[in-house]
């Protein structure tokens, strides 16, 4: 008589975070790693700087585990030898694309072409594509029309298509070490600006009550402008910028609120400008 055998259960998949819900818990501007979320980091080695290397790898885990790490080149060219240096510290699988045809940068098609394969492959669920090229504008746009996260990680000439195409872009000069942070006051002119932003964005999810959530403020400010980081005024932190404004909004925890929830609240009212 034949045994009979119990089949195993299926495992039961780990639940995936939506880009909404990733961009909702990282308006709390905490640092936090999304393990479950696995993460494609590309780099267009011909158009990005090893420097900033280990800080932009910190920068990606925060929005998920970087599971695809990939630098894209001509690995023959002087120009790849500081990539070669650090490949093995960082776990990063060089790429080889020749460079066909003087003046035209081949490592665009090849980091593209790589990253639709990747998508297709359902093998992520965000990527981070680090170069300050507005080549890769078209390519963010797609991933995100596809349904995933996708940050950039470029320098200040970073044309504004591109930061645009992001949910995400990370300044490099937000990344530098001895960067300003936490500065006893904002300048004017920084004030200005930073005011400026976070009221356009406040306007947009102010409740009845006048309060918003910090969490939801730092969302729209991602929509507002994906190059959006704290960081550029001085601040570690979004609470910290908006508690640097107490001209402008008052921070405060209802006795009703969860752990670590924070609400804003503005110090004028005003008519909203949707």
């Amino acid at each position: 008589m034949p045994l009979r055998t119990t089949p195993t259960p299926a495992p039961t998949p780990a639940p995936k975070t939506t880009v909404e819900e990733l961009l909702a818990q990282l308006g709390l501007g905490e640092e936090r790693r999304f393990t479950q979320t696995p993460v494609a980091f590309l780099v267009d080695g011909d158009n990005a700087s090893t420097e900033l290397l280990p800080e932009m790898l910190a920068e990606a885990s925060k929005y998920g585990s970087v599971l695809v790490r990939r630098v894209y080149g001509d690995w023959t060219s002087p120009q790849m030898n500081r990539w070669k240096k650090v490949l093995q510290d960082y776990g990063l699988v060089p790429v080889q694309q020749f460079a066909n045809v003087s003046g035209k940068n081949a490592t665009d098609s090849a980091m593209i072409i790589d990253a639709m394969d990747i998508l297709h492959s359902k093998l992520v669920r965000g990527f981070c594509l680090v170069s300050s090229d507005s080549d890769y504008t078209r390519l963010a746009t797609r991933i995100r029309e596809a349904g995933l996260f996708v940050m950039g990680i470029g320098e200040p000439k970073t044309p504004q298509a591109f930061r645009n195409a992001c949910h995400v872009f990370v300044s490099t000069d937000n990344l530098r070490r001895g960067a300003p942070v936490a500065k006893p006051s904002l300048e004017p002119a920084t004030r200005d600006t930073a005011r400026e932003i976070l009221l356009r964005a406040f306007d947009k999810v102010e409740k009845d009550d006048g309060l918003a959530t910090l969490a939801d403020l730092g969302q729209v400010l991602r929509r507002l402008d994906p190059s959006f980081d704290p960081r550029t005024y001085g601040e570690p932190r979004l609470v910290d910028l908006v508690r640097a404004l107490p001209d402008a909004f008052a921070i405060e925890r209802p006795k009703d609120a969860g752990p670590g929830e924070l609400y804003v609240r503005r110090k004028q009212a005003r008519g909203r400008r949707r």
